[in-house]
């Protein structure tokens, strides 16, 4: 295979579904990189149909036409970190895990979409078992919510003492990095999220937000730490910079339609 050249613009791509109501998915990643001056590639796994109400549909795409999406863009332009979102089936996330491996596509984040925050089920036993087997093991980082923690830890998750166990298990998985995420904690714990490393086991707090509008929050978090990955920053820095980056994001909340709005990508425009 011929050497893959590197832009000198920093690149990153968004390996997701689309959210035809622009406000998660490969919108949002899209959006996230732009506002990080990073230049934003992607490789569309599913089309959904949604709006602020609730997902009507869903379509898969071939997992071959993800594939060749992926060596589209990494054989011309070079990619300097990914992440993933929604892979909806086994058969995409085989390709996904084999591209990444074959075409040594470094900074990898997963954001292990297979719960919502309400806790509903997108995917079914055997997705869920290859991404813990065969992809998590791939990632820099892994970001999952509470349900999504819960299911491959294996544990219950109410406190913060349960959330830092299920990091240290997640991480003895195969993972590099685990970033439980406490979005969908109760309390004081809402917002408060867990890093574990092998090494560091922190919580990482920001101010919380007031606000219904918070779709799209967990593929901006995800897309706001790859985009600062293929700026050059460490893992951890670029995590915390990510939770800064949707806290704000989150002040400038989308009260649109008749249901959950995003959060506002665009509010550095807005503090000019």
């Amino acid at each position: 295979m011929p050497e893959i050249k590197k832009s000198r613009i920093p690149v990153a791509m968004t390996i997701a579904g689309s959210d035809s109501g622009g406000g998660a998915g490969i919108q949002a990643d899209l959006r996230t990189f732009a506002f990080h001056c990073v230049h934003g590639t992607s490789a569309l796994t599913c089309v959904t149909a949604q709006n602020t109400l609730g997902v009507m549909r869903v379509d898969a795409m071939a997992a071959e036409a993800v594939a060749a999406q992926i060596e589209a863009v990494v054989g011309d332009i070079g990619v300097d970190a990914v992440k993933t979102g929604m892979l909806l089936n086994r058969e995409i996330m085989a390709v996904v895990a084999s591209q990444v491996e074959s075409l040594k596509m470094g900074n990898l984040v997963v954001d292990p979409v297979m719960v919502s925050r309400s806790g509903d089920r997108l995917i079914d036993d055997g997705a869920i078992a290859f991404l813990r087997n065969n992809l998590i093991p791939l990632a820099a980082v892994v970001t999952p919510n509470r349900f999504e923690a819960k299911i491959l830890s294996g544990l219950e998750i109410f406190s913060l003492d349960d959330m830092m166990a299920a990091a240290q298990q997640i991480y003895r998985s195969g993972a590099k990095a685990v970033l439980v995420k406490g979005g969908g904690m109760a309390g004081d714990l809402r917002g408060i999220d867990v890093w574990f490393d092998g090494t560091r086991l922190e919580t990482l707090k920001v101010e919380t937000v007031d606000t219904t509008n918070t779709h799209g929050t967990g593929c901006t978090l995800s897309a706001a730490i790859c985009a600062n990955l293929a700026l050059g920053k460490d893992l951890f820095t670029s995590v915390k910079l990510a939770k800064n980056y949707v806290t704000n994001a989150l002040k400038y909340a989308l009260d649109i339609g008749e249901g959950q709005g995003p959060v506002g990508h665009f509010f550095p425009l807005l503090l000019k």
